[in-house]
């Protein structure tokens, strides 16, 4: 089957869960399928990429969108046309005509599009499309909106009323709709009316390569949060636990050590390092197996969106225990006190830190446990497998209902 993936990123290297993603089912899917990537990129020298690629779809091709969202131009569409600027900063005009002219000189079985705001680059087609739904956006907007002063609140607002109304077009657009969970599944069922069109295809983990590094713990008790920063959930968490969490784990474990790692660290969340000694930054690091095998606990107090959860995936699948908001592991079927422990509490969840680092019997079941369930529930090959049957099902039956148009 020819399909055609459409991108907001290029999915390698790996430094977001989206990435991880998409290059995990690119692997897999390509035995089975011919697949073209059309990928946005934010600078040029992410090119040097595109062979890894190449070596799973048949072509590759980028387009450029501003390197920074926030630009003149990038502002004045939003404000200026029905789009939120979400949309904006990742419309790169030129895409469509290229589309288009793909789509006349070969003939495409389906067209996948991660994220909604890659569906406006569709010209209008009669080819079945899959849309990929990661985390519903304006979710993820309204917490943060909900923090701001009313001033920025009330601006915020008229952009996030206009992504609502653009997410929830293009979910009922596709033909077909693809979710992390079960409770995405559900939320926007209820927002469409509609949930024999969306299928939950969940996200995976390669615990075979996380075993292939060896676990050196060092001495002094570490704490590690994980999570690319240019996802505002992310920086929020990473707020919270230094605010919140953190200063309770000092005051009982004085030796304790908090590492923070993830691209695109903001100024804030470096200032944090220069100011306290026992927090260290490092940023984007280039295999992040080594922070979870070095690390005595991953600690994610995320508190909105619906994300991919590769943290708490990965950390589990490195033998690294974790505790959470509820939030953060929704959608994982993960208990309490066998695979992870949660609170919502900073103080509690403090308490839940201290406890893991003090408990080695604790420490040693949630990591034995956590290893297991991935293995058993998150395998990136039966994963594949799924979104294969939905590829087949979706292209064999072609669009009866006419041309789609955006």
């Amino acid at each position: 089957m020819k399909v055609l993936m459409l991108t907001p990123y290029l999915p390698y290297p790996l430094l977001s869960g989206g990435q991880i993603r998409t290059y995990n089912l690119l692997k897999k899917l390509a035995k089975k399928h011919d697949i073209t990537l059309f990928a946005l990129i934010k600078n040029y020298d992410e090119q040097q990429h595109i062979a890894e690629l190449e070596k799973y779809c048949k072509k590759v091709r980028v387009f450029k969108r501003s390197e920074k969202p926030f630009t003149i131009k990038n502002i004045f569409k939003a404000v200026t046309s029905s789009y939120p600027f979400l949309v904006t900063r990742n419309h790169v005009p030129e895409t469509i005509s290229a589309i288009k002219k793909e789509l006349e000189n070969e003939r495409y079985d389906l067209i996948h599009a991660e994220t909604f705001y890659m569906m406006p680059h569709l010209p209008e087609n009669d080819i079945p499309t899959i849309l990929a739904e990661q985390t519903i956006e304006y979710l993820g907007y309204e917490s943060y909106a909900r923090k701001m002063p009313p001033i920025i609140k009330q601006l915020l607002q008229v952009d996030i009323q206009k992504i609502k109304r653009w997410e929830k077009h293009y979910w009922r657009l596709s033909d077909k709709l693809i979710v992390m969970s079960e409770d995405d599944r559900e939320f926007i069922g209820k927002q469409i009316n509609n949930t024999k069109k969306i299928e939950v295809v969940a996200n995976g983990v390669d615990a075979d390569w996380f075993d292939q590094l060896e676990r050196k713990l060092p001495q002094q008790p570490t704490v590690l949060s994980v999570g690319t920063f240019k996802w505002l959930p992310n920086v929020e968490a990473v707020d919270f636990l230094v605010k919140k969490v953190w200063p309770h784990v000092r005051e009982k474990m004085q030796q304790a050590k908090l590492l923070i790692v993830g691209n695109a660290p903001t100024k804030n969340v470096i200032r944090y390092g220069e100011q306290d000694s026992s927090i260290e930054v490092l940023g984007r690091i280039p295999d992040i197996r080594t922070a979870f095998k070095q690390s005595h606990v991953l600690v994610a107090p995320v508190f909105s969106g619906k994300g991919t959860r590769y943290k708490i995936l990965e950390a589990m699948a490195s033998g690294t225990p974790v505790v959470a908001s509820k939030i953060a592991v929704e959608g994982l079927d993960v208990r309490h006190g066998e695979h992870v422990l949660t609170s919502n509490s900073g103080e509690t969840m403090a308490e839940l830190v201290i406890k893991l680092l003090n408990d080695k019997k604790l420490w040693q079941k949630l990591s034995n446990n956590g290893r297991q369930y991935v293995r058993k529930n998150f395998d990136w090959r039966e994963i594949a497998e799924k979104l294969d049957m939905i590829y087949k099902q979706l292209g064999r039956k072609g669009s009866s209902d006419g041309k789609k148009e955006n």
